[in-house]
């Protein structure tokens, strides 16, 4: 095993984590975030909305799902569901599913402030509770995805629940970004980590124990992901930062969105 390097923040470092830990580490930190997490980014996602990515990319714009009416869809890492609400809309029939239940709460909260509801399902993206061929679509927006230890068994997982021809779309952090400090200002523009380090970002407490894991891949390793799972690629999106967008999210702000892309997006399909 390769000795971990401690990083600039305290508590925080790259290691390997197995996938109980990953997924001990999202669900409370998730759980704990939830509150923080919808009242800084609540506002720009909406109760009833489907956007991508903190470019702001929505999915009436960029239609990455095709048509959706009539369709039977799972959103993936769904946090407050308002990409299931927003597609409840359009005419498809969606399961947002999650790993935190305080995320949940909050999707439960928006369903009664909006009048939209959705089944709500909460899971593990390993272990889908649902039967083989039983969706037309299945998407996430920076859900489960990079929070797994396994992300080619996710999308095992997806190909299983699938319909043949269904399509499989989700979005992350460009793998690139990795390269660079997580800072939206000028310190953010200075490579410093290895592109080819696979170790995930992990904080932890005093014992050891993860509290947070976010997992790097490169983009040849995602495809190889699809392709080993038997999806076919059909896009890779790079959203540009838009005009005009002056909102600062995490490490996303319009000087390093200027620069280099902050988003991929895969866009893919299950053979017929």
């Amino acid at each position: 095993m390769i000795e971990a390097q401690p990083s600039p923040a305290a508590g925080a470092l790259r290691r390997a984590v197995t996938d109980n830990e990953s997924r001990a580490a999202s669900r409370h930190w998730w759980d704990l975030d939830a509150d923080d997490y919808q009242e800084e980014h609540g506002s720009f996602l909406g109760d009833v909305d489907f956007v991508w990515c903190p470019e702001g990319l929505r999915e009436a714009d960029a239609g990455l799902l095709g048509e959706v009416r009539g369709r039977r869809i799972l959103e993936l890492g769904a946090g407050a569901a308002a990409g299931a609400r927003w597609l409840d809309g359009q005419g498809a029939d969606v399961v947002a599913l999650d790993l935190s239940a305080g995320m949940l709460q909050h999707a439960r909260a928006a369903a009664d402030r909006s009048g939209v509801t959705v089944p709500l399902v909460q899971a593990d993206a390993l272990a889908l509770p649902f039967a083989t061929s039983s969706f037309d679509v299945v998407c996430t927006a920076f859900g489960a995805i990079p929070f797994v230890a396994d992300s080619g068994m996710v999308m095992k997982e997806v190909a299983r629940v699938l319909k043949p021809g269904g399509r499989w779309v989700f979005s992350i952090t460009h793998p690139m970004r990795w390269i660079f400090l997580d800072e939206p200002g000028e310190e953010g523009l200075v490579a410093t980590h290895p592109y080819f380090d696979r170790r995930p970002y992990v904080e932890q407490d005093a014992d050891g124990v993860p509290s947070y894991v976010e997992q790097h891949r490169t983009l040849g390793d995602r495809i190889r992901e699809l392709v080993g799972a038997g999806f076919v690629l059909n896009d890779l999106v790079e959203p540009e930062w838009p005009e005009g967008h002056d909102q600062i999210w995490g490490q996303w702000s319009p000087l390093r969105g200027r620069l280099f892309p902050g988003t991929a997006i895969f866009v893919s399909h299950l053979p017929s």
